[in-house]
């Protein structure tokens, strides 16, 4: 198996010996991973990394790389790599991210790849699939079943849910298939693991029994290590809105509602990512505001060293079927968040239980012209919130905390052979 760097320079899990009660061979079916630097694939990658720590063997199952955009080029035939020491066996995958039907497409092609690897992949003591992918959960239960080895879901969107509240799928025959889907895959799986205490309700409401839910936070994109206070950069404060830029975001709307304050505040808002709702927010922008496009590795980290206020963005109609990553890895950069959010949300609900900043209702976004100069005025109490932040990720979201928890599940549905 020939090696493969990966793109990204971000700090990585170490430890100095394994330290897991036993050692399990673990396939983690992850549509998106490493290098893609935003959305799924930094988590995916954390925790094999974090798992791999410990002492376990993971094997990772992924489509060539392709998100927020498809800067990797195409690949017509599967191959394998080994990225940070953890073996990856690479799809490929028809993108396509423009309209409904292009992402359908995807998913179903991914899909298909997968169904066609399964007699290659080799026989785990235990699958954890992630999901998005949705569909590609079949093959998932299909290759459980036929090696009679548990499989757990990791669910970071609740796909039907979200593809009905964005208008993404309406009303109709695919709805309701989808909705087929989730309720076997339910069933089906041995374990089901959720981000947030929404999605738990979510799910209980459904009819999944407690006892199959655990609910465990995401990790951080990078280990949460020492809490230092952001660079001091020359110039005006620094506003940060990081990942991927699509519908569910608001972003646009949030770009024109905060132009006003950012302008009586003498701030600037720096975005960093690509999607496909990223023409909007680049017509949102005003003289306070730039579209940075992508960064990568180094540039990334530089832009959080030197930002004032991390931004989490999301459209006042949703509460329940996401919980975005990027909030994971400010608090774990010490950086103190502004989330303009359904206040009932997950995401405010965190930021007001951590003490790590402050929330706006995604409904009432003029309050920003006030909110935003009265925040940004006092320099010490953004470092307290700061300080609150990183150590609310230390205790939630650092990987080798995160990996711990989802270890004692999967050691408790193994048979001990």
């Amino acid at each position: 198996m020939a090696a493969a760097p990966a793109l990204l320079d971000r700090p990585r899990v170490r430890v100095e010996r394994p330290v897991a009660p036993r050692s399990l061979r673990i396939q983690l079916w992850s549509c998106n991973y490493d290098p893609e630097p935003s959305g799924i694939a930094p988590l995916s990658s954390m925790w094999a990394q974090a798992m791999q720590a410990r002492g376990h063997h993971v094997d990772v199952v992924a489509a060539h790389p392709h998100y927020p955009a498809p800067i990797w080029g195409k690949r017509v035939r599967p191959y394998r790599q080994v990225l940070d020491g953890v073996p990856v066996l690479r799809l490929p995958l028809w993108v396509g991210h423009d309209s409904a039907f292009q992402r359908m497409r995807q998913e179903l092609a991914h899909t298909a790849a997968l169904g066609a690897a399964l007699p290659v992949l080799g026989r785990p003591d235990v699958i954890v699939a992630v999901s998005p992918s949705f569909p590609a959960l079949v093959p998932a239960m299909l290759d459980a079943h036929a090696r009679r080895i548990p499989w757990t879901l990791w669910l970071q969107d609740i796909l039907p849910d979200g593809a009905a509240t964005t208008g993404l799928i309406r009303s109709g025959p695919l709805l309701s298939a989808l909705r087929g889907l989730e309720r076997v895959a339910y069933r089906s799986a041995s374990r089901v693991f959720v981000i947030s205490d929404a999605f738990r309700r979510n799910l209980l409401a459904k009819g999944v029994p407690e006892a199959k839910i655990t609910r465990i936070y995401n990790p951080s994109a990078v280990p949460v290590g020492a809490h230092r206070a952001p660079e001091r950069v020359d110039g005006p404060a620094r506003l940060l809105v990081m990942g991927n830029i699509g519908h569910s975001q608001g972003l646009a709307q949030f770009v024109s509602a905060a132009s006003a304050g950012l302008e009586r505040a003498g701030a600037l808002l720096r975005i960093a990512g690509a999607g496909v709702a990223e023409d909007e927010v680049r017509e949102a922008c005003g003289p306070r505001a730039e579209l940075l496009g992508l960064l990568l590795g180094q540039a990334m980290e530089a832009e959080l060293r030197a930002t004032t206020l991390g931004v989490v963005t999301q459209r006042a109609d949703i509460t329940e079927f996401n919980l975005p990553s990027k909030l994971m890895n400010y608090m774990a950069h010490g950086l103190p968040v502004l989330a303009v959010v359904n206040e009932r949300s997950e995401c405010a609900r965190i930021v007001r239980e951590s003490g790590a900043g402050w929330v706006v209702d995604a409904g009432r976004m003029g309050e920003l012209d006030s909110v935003l100069p009265r925040i940004l005025r006092h320099a010490s109490e953004l470092a307290v919130r700061g300080r609150r932040a990183h150590a609310y990720a230390a205790e939630h979201f650092s990987p080798e905390r995160v990996v711990e928890k989802y270890e004692r599940d999967l050691v408790g549905l193994v048979p001990v052979r």
